[in-house]
């Protein structure tokens, strides 16, 4: 019987890793056809089949052995090697880790309107908006459209829109307001119709397809839509929201003046000056980041400006689903090097990240102010990509380290993880969530400090009582209350912290899985194994960390077990040196020269070096197609990095 299997997360075929030992633990080998990839054996090979073969040594302590073709029930076939070791002792080093780069997720954002759930998406074919009755048109999701009711709406209009999502309209609440306030119930009255030339729904702004009979009309206001839509209709029968809207808020507008006038005229002449202030400051920012053209903001003085082709681009430093960072030089400044996260513009708005992108921008212009945060030089944008112009750390990412040693001794764990603390609650302290703590996102300076990068996933805003929604994160990263689909707080970045400190110490994640599904599972569900080598300290900062009630979580107020800080983890380190960067790194990377990459993964390094740009022709269609406004304040030059430009 063929049985088909998920595709697992664990270690693929020829890899290294390690697992602990315990009765009914087993490895499964399927053996596939190539041609067909048809499965033509399979078996559970249980560990005891090696312990009982090399019985002996494994009684001697660390012993390497190699196991030549193994055979189980005449099905499975392999070769093996294998190393023992008790766990109450650790070898000096492992064949290699079974850790592994993994890309962080986030679930499409959902703009909550009238009980519509409208998500940014990509209409395929020619649409109209339910509300304004013109074109959704533009580049990718330049729309929205309510996962419910299929209503499709401009970007621009989804807040004014008046129909509650429901599934009769007899029964909806705008009908219900209206008829109270405005006496208006009207129901159309549908009909089905052929029509003759081509006709759009007037609901979720489709067309009408098919050769006859292709949807309903109103008879009264001529409103046509699908068969599917029409449960969806409101009972607004010739009724024009956008009119309506519109009316709804110039009366709005005349109350707002009415009451403004009430209050007295004392004030006249600062108001007045005040006017002219706003007015003055929104006259230069417009004029100061302009997106109709391949320029940065000024420098304060207004000197400077900045072009894609300004620089040299010299390496490919890594790459993701957001884009990629690369190693560049200005032309006029071969000194400099800097690290450019380069962003497509068509990306973000795929993704409705146009907000997540402003909000990385401003935290990477706070993170100038502490010592463990990766530093921004600049930012411009191009009428296509965005670019970051950040500091260049050469000394490597955590994985890539872990990945050469396996796992980190006691002392240099320590050393990061205070210095990563620091950085955490510093962003805590200015409402910051970081939301995808990993070792991929933390780097090594060429003195052997760390710097936190990548600020994609950060929240702001989030101070006192406020929460977040949004599932997001690295999956082996993400906490349990994310999964459980709870509103969350900066607890789930001390959960970050605590799978990353086991992964150091242990050189494997505390939770596992065949796919993600089983993995999440695990995180909500499953006790961690902390081996008996780990130092007492260690293990209760760990256990603490892991905590699934997040408000006695180690790092929160709640926490019974004191400040985070005050932990015996900690015991040798001394805060106020280490946040001066006076405590000297356990480790130091090897860093040859300014550009050596010997710490980044030749995976990347090795890539054709190019920015991938729109030519000539489509370069008009993208700044036509793209609402460049939405990128407005974008451009940022550092006061504090402006006498190295």
């Amino acid at each position: 019987t063929l049985v088909q299997k998920k595709k697992t997360i664990l270690p693929e075929w020829r890899e290294s890793f390690e697992a602990h030992l315990y009765p009914g633990r087993v490895i499964h080998v399927a053996l596939h056809r190539k041609a067909d990839m048809a499965i033509v054996g399979q078996a559970d090979v249980p560990f005891t089949l090696f312990l009982e073969k090399y019985k002996e040594k494994c009684q001697d302590g660390d012993a390497v052995v190699t196991a030549h073709w193994v055979c189980y029930k005449r099905v499975t076939w392999f070769n093996s090697s294998l190393e023992f070791f008790r766990q109450s002792t650790r070898p000096s080093r492992l064949v290699c880790s079974t850790l592994k780069r993994r890309g962080a997720i986030k679930q499409l954002k959902i703009h909550e309107v009238k009980g519509h759930k409208f998500i940014a998406t990509f209409f395929k074919q020619p649409t109209f908006c339910s509300f304004c009755q013109e074109f959704l048109w533009g580049l990718n999701k330049q729309g929205y459209m309510c996962q419910a009711c299929n209503c499709a709406v401009h970007k621009k209009c989804h807040n004014s829109i008046l129909a509650t999502c429901t599934g009769s309209a007899k029964t909806s609440r705008e009908t219900k307001i209206l008829t109270e306030r405005f006496n208006l119930n009207v129901p159309h009255h549908f009909q089905v119709n052929s029509y003759m030339s081509p006709t759009f729904c007037e609901h979720c702004g489709k067309l009408l397809y098919g050769l006859f009979r292709q949807g309903l009309k109103c008879s009264e206001c001529g409103v046509n839509c699908h068969r599917k839509c029409y449960k969806f209709m409101a009972n607004l029968c010739g009724i024009n929201q956008k009119i309506m809207v519109e009316l709804l808020g110039e009366i709005k507008s005349a109350k707002t003046l009415t009451s403004q006038s009430d209050v007295g005229n004392d004030d006249d002449d600062d108001d007045d000056d005040a006017s002219l202030s706003v007015a003055s400051t929104t006259t230069t920012t417009t004029t100061s980041d302009s997106s109709s053209s391949i320029v940065a903001n000024s420098k304060p003085d207004g000197s400077k400006k900045f072009f894609w082709d300004s620089f040299v681009w010299l390496s490919v430093l890594g790459r993701g689903s957001f884009g990629k960072v690369m190693l560049a030089q200005l032309k006029t400044n071969d000194s400099q090097l800097y690290a450019v996260k380069v962003l497509k513009k068509e990306v973000i708005l795929q993704d409705d990240d146009v907000e997540s992108t402003m909000s990385e921008r401003r935290v990477l212009e706070l993170s100038n102010n502490h010592p463990f945060l990766v530093h921004l030089f600049f930012t411009f944008q191009s009428p296509s990509h965005v670019f970051f112009v950040m500091e260049f750390v050469n000394g490597g990412d955590l994985m890539f380290h872990i990945q050469k040693s396996s796992y980190f001794d006691h002392e240099r764990a320590c050393f990061y993880t205070a210095e990563i603390v620091s950085a955490l609650q510093f962003l805590h302290c200015h409402g910051i969530v970081y939301r995808d703590l990993k070792l991929d996102n933390i780097m090594l300076d060429k003195e052997g400090h760390i710097k936190v990068t990548d600020f994609g996933m950060c929240k702001e805003g989030v101070t006192g009582g406020q929460t977040c929604t949004t599932f997001c994160g690295t999956p082996d990263y993400i906490a349990p209350e994310i999964i459980n689909g709870l509103k969350y707080t900066r607890a789930v970045d001390f959960w970050s912290l605590g799978v990353l400190v086991y992964e150091m110490l242990i050189g494997q994640s505390p939770f596992q899985g065949d796919d993600e599904e089983d993995l999440y599972y695990s995180i909500c569900n499953r006790k961690p194994f902390i081996p008996r080598h780990l130092k007492q300290d260690a293990s209760s900062f760990i256990t603490q960390l892991l905590e699934r009630n997040s408000e006695l979580r180690l790092g929160m107020s709640n926490c019974p077990h004191g400040p985070i800080r005050c932990h015996p983890f900690f015991i040798s380190i001394n805060w106020d040196k280490l946040e001066k960067r006076e405590l000297k790194p356990t480790f130091v990377p090897t860093v040859k020269s300014a550009k050596d990459l010997g710490n980044f993964d030749r995976d990347f390094t090795t890539e054709n070096v190019k920015l991938t740009l729109p030519d000539s022709k489509d370069l008009k269609d993208l700044i036509d197609t793209i609402d460049q406004e939405l990128f407005k304040g974008f451009s940022f030059v550092s006061p504090a990095m402006g006498e190295v430009l």
